[in-house]
């Protein structure tokens, strides 16, 4: 059984690709760092954010992966965008990637409007927290 539980008040608007609260029951906390559309020589790859997005949220699950957890272990993630009109713009083909690569159980997500990523050619970072059972 999942130490998570996602909660969607009726109060508030109903949520698209995101749970409004998740609580977490005992388990163990994976932090995940930040991950790029970096491939594994350290170069970004993609040119476009639906390209770049893919590739960032792959890393992320790889190195969830590796912690033991799955798509469905993840509490809570934080997309950093370079453009958030962009990501707007894109919002239902990122949906549809997450949707393939993490499913729908949603985490509490946020995605947030940043100046700059460390890798200067990255579009978006991918990070989070994870509970596993």
């Amino acid at each position: 059984m999942s130490p998570l539980h996602r909660i969607n008040p009726a109060e508030l608007s109903p949520p698209t690709g995101f749970s409004h609260a998740v609580t977490a029951i005992g388990g163990q906390l994976v932090f995940l760092a930040g991950q790029t559309a970096l491939d594994q020589d350290g170069k970004v790859v993609g040119t476009g954010l639906p390209e770049q997005f893919a590739t960032a949220l792959t890393n992320l699950l790889t190195a969830l992966r590796a912690a033991g957890g799955a798509p469905a272990d993840l509490a809570r993630v934080t997309v950093y965008a370079t453009d958030v009109a962009d990501y707007r713009t894109h919002a239902r083909e990122l949906g549809r990637i997450w949707r393939q690569l993490a499913g729908r159980d949603y985490p509490a997500m946020a995605v947030i409007g940043v100046a700059g990523l460390w890798d200067e050619e990255a579009l978006v970072e991918i990070d989070g927290v994870a509970v596993l059972p």
